[in-house]
């Protein structure tokens, strides 16, 4: 079988119910960027951390989730979705981590070790996917859970960054105005 198809010379794509769109199609665009996310999630791995490692691998498997959650404009009750104990499951991860870190007095730089630096940029795609999410949100019915999820992501991914830079005995910078 070959990758290639040629379906999507016009320009246009299937969503999981065969419904042909045009690939800028808000729909399109919040899964696409979801899938950039993951694409650069994980290039992070392995960072060195099992236990980040891990989280980051099941944040992967979750997004996977979302895509497929974006894609079904029809969804059915067995249909892939993200859940709102997806949400809660991030929300335990930045709880536990942010118990390892000293409060944060002020914004930092996204910088740090490479992993930390690449999880800041992980965050910044995230919230684009997020500001898409919420796009098509406000044009189609979509999975309100995914959305959520997609918010706390933003700070869990944050807050690893701030942990591997943390133990990688990076120095967070903060900004000069």
């Amino acid at each position: 079988m070959t990758i290639y198809t040629g379906r999507g010379d016009d320009g246009e794509t299937d969503l999981r119910d065969m419904t042909r769109v045009s690939k800028t199609d808000p729909r399109i665009e919040a899964y696409g960027t979801v899938d950039e996310l993951n694409a650069l999630v994980g290039t992070v791995r392995p960072t060195g951390h099992d236990d980040v490692d891990e989280r980051l691998r099941t944040i992967q498997n979750h997004l996977h989730v979302v895509q497929a959650d974006f894609a079904n404009p029809d969804p059915d009750e067995g249909d892939p979705a993200i859940r709102a104990d997806h949400v809660e499951t991030i929300e335990d991860w930045i709880d536990e981590y942010d118990e390892e870190l000293e409060p944060l007095t002020s914004f930092i730089l996204p910088t740090g070790s490479d992993a930390g630096a690449r999880l800041h940029h992980a965050r910044a795609v995230c919230r684009r996917a997020e500001r898409r999410a919420v796009g098509l949100a406000g044009a189609e019915q979509i999975n309100e859970d995914a959305v959520q999820y997609l918010n706390r992501l933003s700070d869990g991914l944050f807050t690893f960054a701030r942990v591997i830079n943390q133990r990688d005995g990076e120095r967070e910078e903060e900004p000069q105005y």
